[in-house]
């Protein structure tokens, strides 16, 4: 769903800058669920606007107002008026878990590798 800006008025993000944002919306999520806000395509795009801390998790015990916290990433002023779409919210049930210390973990093909070991793209071969 689109969260939408509440600002009383405008209010304009310098680049570099980060503003919070309200939505005026307040929710009650059941237990088991979080909402998630993300940024939208069109602002990234266009604008060079994002979402820090982004998916930002709403938590099912969290009652306040939800806020949007905007970056402007690129090289201009960018203005937010009311009504405007600032950011997409997606609800996404989630399971508990119960840690367990153990001595070693199982082993698979991939190990230890991270960050870029399976390569970019397998047009041009995986790296491992």
């Amino acid at each position: 769903m689109d969260l939408i800006a509440a600002v009383d008025s405008e209010v304009i993000i310098k680049p570099s800058e980060t503003v919070l944002v309200p939505t005026a919306l307040r929710i009650e999520l059941p237990e088991g669920f979080e909402a998630q806000v993300r940024p939208r395509s069109g602002l990234a795009i266009k604008h060079q606007i994002g979402i820090l801390n982004s998916p930002g998790t709403i938590d099912s015990d969290y009652r306040g107002e939800v806020k949007v916290i905007m970056t402007n990433f690129g090289k201009q002023p960018f203005a937010v008026c009311r009504g405007d779409r600032i950011a997409q919210m997606v609800i996404h049930r989630y399971a508990r878990v119960e840690w367990v210390e153990v001595e070693s973990l199982e082993e698979t093909a991939r190990g230890r590798g991270g960050f870029g070991h399976t390569g970019v793209s397998s047009i041009r071969g995986a790296t491992k």
